[in-house]
């Protein structure tokens, strides 16, 4: 009976090869090899996920052609793998219909409609997820008590190795530290001993067709997913998963190990990691492995699945409805109203900075480093009244935000919630997490709880992509993880914004809503920006106290639109909006969530471009191109029907090279008809249209 087995087990394995090294999915849409386990088919009949149980793998298909060829999956629970000795008992069905209501997001509602097949191998299962935006899957276990999870195969395939990818490189595990590229994916290289490390999600590629976007929704108790490419796939370019194991030491920025008496800094640093991802209970759900499949990446930005297949809205929270988006007037970026921080950092500072939102209609002021004293957020600077300040802004009708290193509220998320409440704040920017390993999930997870219960919101900034956790907590308004406008502080023209601008829109912002910081008054022609000071380029430098951007000022005005932000950093200084106040109230009137979302073109090589509906009906419609001009045709068809008023900011005939000029004009349009933009290098518009 054993030798049976093994030669059983050893068929099934060349079976498996064969099917594997199968002909170029681009080419074809048959499948070799063995039928299927289990497959879930999207509402409308295009998107297709197939499971085997042996070898435990997965495909994925469009219109019937792969396009993530078959690819390993597994678990280890336990020191077991749940692939050995599996067998599928039964296979179930579920369908679900219909949209949601959503309180903060890109839309009014999220299409929820799905097909789905669980896998269900007694004690755990794979469930399988078909939308018309995308597949997904997942690991499910329904085992007793706690377990710990010592690792996961999440293994990801292109079918081939000449598919156009675009990626960001990462160096550590989920900030704003990443490197964005386009190349084949056979050119791809990561590994432990490379100098790019892993490939950080949304990963994006184009194959027979197709555009797919890889990330993943609903990551709770878990280390996020990142990618490494595997040296010798069977078929196609394949990526083995890359997770941060579980801290098993971490030390503050002194090198003291962690407690609740160690000194609160501005990092926990791990300084030693476990052999386990995390130690979690024995029922639940894991993260889905998402995959968003679209007829051009344009249509990326149109996609639901992220938010539909996240963790649902907490109860007990009043439904959310006391979240207030908004836009930040915002003090670090531009030191303090251009004083730097021992000058602006002060009472009068931030009155100033109070009374200029007051003015103009923005809902908040954060306080950024510097309103506590050297990083501890139980003393206040002696030159900021903070409980005066809140005040001041209340009788205002402005909110103050707090900023703090995570460090300062780890393990403490209850009282610092509790007590800054009553102070009167009405959320927290949290800063340089700069990891994404289980224990800072539980963390993000925590203090959301813990901020909802006292009314507050969130900008996870210093934090990796978001997965979903918003639907849960819509008061997390917004996160970091993107190489934003901060990086200009220290800029050496050493990086290219315009290609990472225009890849963010098609990248990161497809993981969800994104903390750019855009804004800026100084607008610098591509290889025109100022050289910071040599000698101390990250504190006197004049970049530092008065930074500007790359690229032109409707480029600027146009990511209002283009990076949806329900939290949105207006990050120039009063001084200079005063002086530009044409520009800067536009920008102030855009609306930060929206109640529809139509992506009208691009890739991520050359521009993006996006329509928005205001949920008071009128439309905006924006685009920036990369380092090349270009000349855009804007089709209105989204207008619906009737003549509209376009309130226009576009780029100069001088912008290429005069980076701040624009052309502010009004224009009468019918739905349907095209109007004709020309970008400069580095340029952009944006248009409101009001009946």
């Amino acid at each position: 009976m054993r030798k049976e087995n093994t030669m059983k087990r050893a068929i099934a394995i060349v079976v498996a090869g064969i099917a594997l090294a199968g002909c170029c999915p681009s080419m074809c849409g048959k499948c070799c090899g063995p039928a299927p386990d289990a497959t879930a088919v999207s509402p409308d009949g295009r998107n297709e996920i197939r499971l085997w149980s042996w070898p435990l793998s997965y495909e994925v298909l469009r219109d019937g052609k792969p396009v993530v060829a078959k690819s390993a999956i597994g678990m280890v629970v336990n020191g077991r793998s749940l692939r050995e000795g599996a067998a599928i008992k039964r296979v179930v069905r579920k369908s679900v219909k219909g949209a949601i209501a959503t309180p903060v997001y890109k839309k009014e509602t999220a299409d929820v409609s799905r097909e789905e097949a669980f896998a269900d191998f007694g004690s755990w299962g794979v469930r399988l997820a078909a939308r018309n935006d995308g597949v997904a899957y997942r690991f499910e276990t329904s085992l007793p008590g706690k377990i710990r999870i010592d690792s996961e195969r999440a293994q990801f395939t292109v079918p081939c190795g000449e598919a156009k990818c675009s990626l960001n490189y990462g160096f550590r595990y989920g900030c704003e530290e990443t490197v964005p590229t386009s190349c084949r994916a056979s050119a791809i290289e990561t590994g432990k001993d490379a100098k790019r490390q892993y490939v950080y999600l949304p990963f994006v590629y184009s194959v027979g067709g197709t555009s797919v976007a890889v990330t993943e929704s609903d990551v709770k108790d878990y280390p996020i997913w990142n990618l490494r490419r595997e040296g010798s796939p069977l078929r196609g370019v394949a990526f083995e998963a890359e997770f941060a194991a579980w801290p098993k030491k971490t030390v503050n920025n002194s090198g003291e190990e962690y407690s609740p008496a160690a000194k609160r800094q501005r990092h926990w640093n791990v300084k030693e990691f476990a052999k386990h991802l995390v130690e979690t209970d024995g029922t639940r759900t894991f993260p889905w492995r998402t995959f968003i499949l679209a007829d051009a990446p344009s249509k990326f930005c149109e996609a639901d699945i992220v938010y539909a297949l996240a963790e649902g809205m907490h109860d007990g929270f009043n439904g959310f409805g006391w979240v207030k988006p908004g836009k930040v007037a915002w003090d670090w970026w531009n030191a303090w109203d251009c004083k730097g921080q021992e000058e602006g950092c002060t009472t009068a500072g931030y009155e100033r900075f109070i009374d200029f939102a007051a003015k103009t209609g923005v809902e908040y002021v954060i306080f950024d480093e510097g309103w506590s004293e050297k990083l501890d957020i139980w003393k206040f600077n002696p030159k900021v009244d903070v409980p005066h300040l809140i005040k001041y802004a209340a009788k205002k009708g402005v909110g103050i935000i707090l900023w703090m290193s995570w460090a300062q509220v780890y393990g403490d998320e209850e009282r610092v919630a509790s007590h800054f409440a009553k102070l009167g704040a009405k959320g927290f920017k949290v800063d340089f997490m700069d990891r994404g390993d289980a224990q800072v999930e539980r963390f993000l997870w925590k203090f959301a709880d813990e901020c909802a219960k006292n009314r507050m919101v969130l900008d996870y900034h210093g934090a990796h992509r978001p997965t979903g956790m918003s639907r849960a907590y819509p008061n997390v308004l917004n996160y970091e993880g993107v190489h934003g406008l901060e990086c200009t502080k220290w800029y050496k023209q050493d990086y290219d914004f315009m290609d990472n601008d225009v890849k963010a829109f098609f990248l990161r912002l497809t993981a969800g809503p994104m903390d750019y910081t855009p804004g800026a008054m100084d607008n610098y022609p591509i290889g025109g920006y100022p050289k910071p000071d040599l000698k101390s380029p990250y504190r006197t430098g004049n970049t530092y106290v008065s930074p500007g951007s790359v690229g032109t000022r409707c480029r600027q005005m146009a990511m209002m639109v283009l990076y949806e932000a329900p939290l949105q950093m207006l990050c120039d200084a009063p001084t200079k909006y005063e002086k530009n106040m044409e520009c800067f109230s536009f920008m102030a009137a855009t609306p930060v969530v929206w109640a529809d979302t139509k992506g009208l073109g691009g890739c991520p090589d050359s521009y993006a471009a996006v329509a928005r509906r205001a949920s008071y009906g009128s439309w905006y419609a924006a685009a920036m191109t990369n380092a090349d001009a270009r000349d855009f045709t804007l089709d209105t068809s989204f207008l619906g029907d009737g003549e509209w008023k376009a309130e226009i900011f576009r780029d100069a005939p001088e912008s290429d090279v005069k980076a701040t000029a624009c052309v502010h004009e009004t224009r009468t349009v019918k739905a349907g008809g095209k109007m004709s933009f020309h970008m400069a290098r580095g340029g952009g518009f944006v248009v409101k249209f009001t009946r």
